[in-house]
Order: structure tokens, then sequence, then C-alpha cells
């Protein structure tokens, strides 16, 4: 796979929760965080999702906004 996005993290699919037009796909990354995402119904079985199956999240922003407590 090669794609100019610079965060790309890899993971494991832990679950899918699939609904009339989105599917929510939960990704455990390596140390056991998780992280959600929203897709389309249509992009979850293009790309042929399941529980167990290696997969990269990759994020796309224009901006990120970092913050810290008092």
């Amino acid at each position: 796979m090669k794609i100019s996005a610079r965060n790309q993290l890899k993971g494991v699919v832990k679950n899918i929760s699939i609904g009339a037009v989105n599917t929510e796909v939960v990704i455990e990354l390596p140390g056991g965080v998780e992280l959600v995402s929203i897709i389309t119904k249509t992009s979850a079985e293009a790309l042929g999702l399941a529980p167990g199956k290696e997969v990269y999240a990759v994020v796309k922003a224009t901006s990120v906004m970092v913050a810290v407590d008092h």
C-alpha cells in the first residue's frame, strides 16, 4: 500500500456493527488502544472487513489541535 497520508495506524478489527447505511468499525491498535471509525456499509463490504482482519486506520486532517491541562 502506498498512500500520502502520514498518520497510518496498523491494527486489527476487534468489532463491527453494521447499520442500514453506515458501519462502526472498532480497531485495536498495538498496546490495546481502541480506535473507532464510522464508514459506509458499502466500503466495509468492499474491504471485506471482519473481526481479526489486519487493517490500517489512516487519519487525514487539515489540522490537529494539541491541548494541555493547567
